[in-house]
């Protein structure tokens, strides 16, 4: 099955690339990998939510985002070179805008692994760092970054 079928098959669209708000490009080929720029929580073109994880978002919504935020690395993948030529996943990098306190930063970036390992199986077992950031662009909550080898 391609990732493309399994992707209809689980019911996930992926959305239409999120124009940069800043000068880079959203994804870059080097080789064998792809390395996306961060992505935020766009939907529409528009942040989903703004604040600080533990603060004014909780723990649970950010979890979403972060979910939200690797299914737009996904679109610049998908943009670039086909979903469909993924072979595996490397790496996850997930940043949480922390309110003072905060420490559940792997919880949070477990919305971007799961589904990363719902759409590419074996395949979407990664290495990953989660870090707690002061803040995040725009104000959004999370942000994550990947790494695929195609």
């Amino acid at each position: 099955m391609s990732w493309t079928d399994r992707l209809a098959q689980l019911g996930i669209e992926l959305p239409g690339v999120a124009a940069p708000v800043a000068a880079y490009v959203p994804a870059v080929r080097s080789g064998s990998q792809v390395y996306t720029s961060g992505q935020l929580p766009f939907v529409d073109g528009k942040l989903a939510v703004t604040g600080k994880v533990g603060g004014e978002v909780s723990p649970e919504e950010a979890k979403t985002l972060a979910r939200t935020c690797v299914l737009n690395a996904l679109a610049a993948v998908d943009a670039l070179v086909g979903i469909d030529a993924v072979a595996r996943v490397v790496k996850v990098v997930g940043f949480v805008a922390s309110a003072e306190g905060f420490t559940g930063q792997p919880a949070v970036i477990n919305g971007a692994s799961e589904v990363l390992g719902e759409i590419f199986g074996e395949a979407g077992a990664h290495a990953r760092s989660a870090v707690g950031v002061a803040e995040l662009p725009l104000g959004s909550p999370v942000e994550v970054e990947l790494i695929v080898e195609v």
